[in-house]
């Protein structure tokens, strides 16, 4: 057994333990509402899409940081309030101004300050990681990255950076500061660790691709235009399969969080939207 999956495997949690329902309850009122607002034109549209990014990726980073401490401590339902609260700061930063999103990469600098402390090495956080397991992370996101360009170019003539660089940047701040984070924080440090635990490497890593995938399809503020949806299945689902497996085996999130971070350095090339 790999050193990381003996690690993941060392003991069973309960599969939901510790997930804060209460917080994630509000987070789903709150996005019925502001939707069934926006639908009747009570609400500006970027005040929805505010609530949508808040709610989606509050339920999943807040979820991860509870699961990281599944006996419910206080600083875990601590942690989650303040996830919350800073994706919600960003989210409403971007609505007013396009660069408003840059105020999302205080999350990361929260996290590592976490991770300084040791309290996120439940989710594979940890302070020391071998470059060369960062490097096997960085190669993966830099292939499918590459691969995603050249198929893109040579099928439908995009070409990189055509809107410019100001907009690929902004929309990497997003990237960056939250979605990566929440994405990899939940579908690979929670739950597939907890699935893994119970069932086989293959068992859980279709679940959490599968998750992941769903996910990405969902996302307004990822392009939607009909040529990338099924660019978007692949490459988020073989950067999920990839990610699973370098967790499982090294035991640390963070080669996932290179590659996912490095794919969408190249998705955000793409003149879509």
């Amino acid at each position: 057994m790999p050193p990381g999956a003996a690690r993941l495997a060392c003991g069973v949690t309960p599969l939901l333990a510790g997930t804060p329902w209460a917080l994630n309850g509000a987070l789903a009122a709150g996005l019925a509402t502001c939707a069934a607002l926006g639908e009747l034109g009570a609400l500006p549209s970027a005040a929805a899409a505010a609530a949508a990014v808040t709610a989606g990726h509050g339920l999943m980073l807040a979820t991860a940081l509870c699961w990281a401490e599944p006996a419910g401590r206080g600083d875990a339902r601590r942690d989650a309030f303040t996830a919350v609260g800073l994706i919600a700061l960003g989210a409403a930063a971007a609505g007013v101004h396009p660069s408003g999103g840059v105020v999302y990469l205080v999350i990361p600098v929260w996290l590592g300050r976490l991770v300084a402390t040791g309290r996120l090495t439940g989710l594979g956080l940890a302070t020391r990681v071998s470059p060369r397991v960062v490097a096997l992370g960085a190669g993966l996101g830099a292939f499918l990255g590459a691969h995603m360009l050249l198929t893109a170019s040579l099928t439908y003539g995009y070409q990189p950076l055509e809107r410019g660089v100001l907009p690929a940047m902004r929309a990497l701040a997003y990237d960056a500061g939250v979605q990566v984070v929440a994405t990899e924080c939940f579908f690979r440090g929670a739950l597939f660790d907890r699935m893994q635990r119970r069932w086989s490497f293959a068992a859980a890593c279709a679940l959490s691709t599968a998750g992941t995938v769903a996910r990405y399809l969902v996302d307004p503020l990822l392009p939607q235009a009909v040529e990338m949806i099924a660019g978007t299945i692949f490459y988020t689902g073989v950067l999920a399969i990839g990610n699973a497996w370098l967790f499982w085996r090294f035991g640390t999130l963070i080669p996932g969080l290179v590659a996912s971070l490095t794919v969408f350095v190249a998705y955000r090339m793409l003149p879509v939207e």
